[in-house]
C-alpha cells in the first residue's frame, strides 16, 4: 500500500501541456502596433494635459495659501507653544549643534545636565517658526538650518555647570544663548559666565559707593584737621616755657 502511494501520488509527473513561441522575439523599441478595435480604446482614454502658461508658477499664491492653511497640523501648533513657553519663562537658554554623537554620549550628557535643575529640547525648524514668529525671538530661526538642541534653566547661576559639561561633551558645540533676554553670541556667553552673580557685584558697588563717600568726607575735613594738629601743637610749644620758668627762679635764687 505505501508503494503504491509513493509511486502513485507522491512521484512527480511530466506535464501534460508545453507551451512555445514560434514568433521571435518582441521589438520594445518599435511595438507592433495594436488592432484597430484596441487602438480606438487606446486614443478615446488617452489622457489629456493642459499646457502650462510660459514662466507661470505651478501653484498661484492664493492656492497656496489655502493649501497651507488645510495643512496645518494642530499637533505642531501645541508642541510650538510649549516652545514659546519654555523660553518666555527661562532666564539661561543656550543653542547647542548636536553632532554625530552616540547615544551613550547624549544619555550621559543629559544626566549630567538634568542633575543641576538644566532641561534639553530638540525642536524641528517648522515648530520654531510658529514657536518664535512675531517675537523678540524671532533672530534665532537661522540657527535651526540643521539639528539643534536647546538648553533651558530658570536659574542664571547654572551657566557654569551648562559648560562645564559641554565641555566635557564636544559633539555638543555652542553656538549662542539668551541670558536674562538678551541674545548673547558664542564669546558673549562664555565672558559672560566669567562675571560674578548679581549679588556679589552689589556688594561690590555698595562698598565702591561707601569708599567715595568715606573718601570725600575725609577730604572735606582735611584742612580742619590739619588746622587744628597745628593749632594743637603750637599751644603745647608755648606751654612748656611758661611751666619751666619758676624752676628756674628757684634755681637763681
Amino acid at each position: 500500500m505505501s508503494n503504491l502511494i509513493i509511486n502513485g501520488l507522491l512521484q512527480s509527473r511530466n506535464p501534460l501541456l508545453t507551451f512555445r513561441r514560434f514568433r521571435g522575439k518582441i521589438n520594445i523599441q518599435r511595438p507592433r502596433p495594436p488592432h484597430y478595435e484596441r487602438a480606438r480604446v487606446l486614443e478615446v482614454i488617452k489622457p489629456y494635459y493642459k499646457k502650462p502658461e510660459f514662466n507661470a508658477p505651478c501653484i498661484d499664491a492664493e492656492r497656496a495659501k489655502e493649501m497651507k492653511s488645510k495643512l496645518d497640523n494642530p499637533y505642531e501648533t501645541i508642541i510650538a507653544r510649549e516652545a514659546r513657553n519654555w523660553f518666555e519663562h527661562s532666564n539661561l537658554v543656550a543653542f547647542v549643534h548636536v553632532n554625530s554623537i552616540k547615544q551613550e554620549d547624549m544619555f550621559k550628557a543629559l544626566v549630567a545636565l538634568h542633575r543641576h535643575n538644566v532641561s534639553v529640547k530638540v525642536y524641528g525648524k517648522s515648530i520654531m517658526r510658529k514657536a518664535v514668529a512675531d517675537t523678540r525671538f524671532e533672530a534665532i530661526l537661522p540657527l535651526f538650518e540643521a539639528k539643534t538642541a536647546i538648553i533651558f534653566s530658570p536659574e542664571v547661576q547654572k551657566i557654569k555647570q551648562v559648560l562645564s559639561v559641554l565641555k566635557k561633551t564636544p559633539q555638543l558645540v555652542l553656538m549662542g544663548g539668551i541670558v536674562e533676554g538678551r541674545l548673547l553670541s558664542k564669546n558673549e556667553f562664555m565672558a559672560y559666565a566669567t562675571m560674578p552673580d548679581i549679588a556679589t557685584v552689589r556688594a561690590q558697588f555698595a562698598a565702591v559707593l561707601d569708599s567715595v563717600g568715606g573718601k570725600i568726607v575725609g577730604d572735606l575735613q582735611c584742612h580742619q584737621s590739619q588746622l587744628v594738629n597745628l593749632l594743637d601743637a603750637y599751644a603745647k610749644n608755648n606751654s612748656k616755657p611758661s611751666e619751666a620758668s619758676p624752676a628756674d627762679e628757684k634755681v637763681d635764687s
